[in-house]
């Protein structure tokens, strides 16, 4: 009797997972390396260091910037990654219309973020952004 070869599914599979998990040793040997760098760096001799005069108007100005600028960058991101390509998600609508009813739509919900929106350009989340700085 002859035995018939059976393709093994399996090996796909584990030769993903040593893939990944060789993946993840060296991320974490990178990290390791980092760290010990960072504690081979001289400490300052003579004591604490000291900040010297702080001034707290210039400190305040400088948080509020970075704040600004921080909201900013989160509310311009690309919310939807896949928008303009070929295997969105959201890039397809269901409607219907009853009796002589205004039709209802779901383009007005996933329309913005198909077409590479952002934060700020949502209908409804768009106008709570605005009461952010930024």
């Amino acid at each position: 009797m002859a035995r018939h070869a059976v393709p093994r599914h399996g090996s796909a599979k584990r030769g993903l997972m040593r893939a990944g998990l060789a993946v993840t040793v060296a991320g974490i040997g990178l990290g390791a390396g980092g760290a010990a760098a960072a504690s081979a760096a001289p400490m300052p001799q003579g004591g604490p260091v000291t900040l010297g005069r702080i001034n707290p108007q210039a400190a305040a100005q400088g948080t509020n910037v970075a704040l600004h600028q921080a909201l900013a960058a989160v509310k311009d991101a690309k919310l939807n990654p896949l928008a303009g390509t070929g295997v969105d998600p959201l890039d397809n609508t269901v409607g219907t219309q009853i009796a002589d009813f205004k039709p209802v739509s779901t383009k007005s919900v996933t329309g913005p973020l198909t077409q590479g929106g952002s934060l700020r350009t949502l209908p409804v989340a768009g106008n709570a952004a605005a009461l952010l700085p930024g």
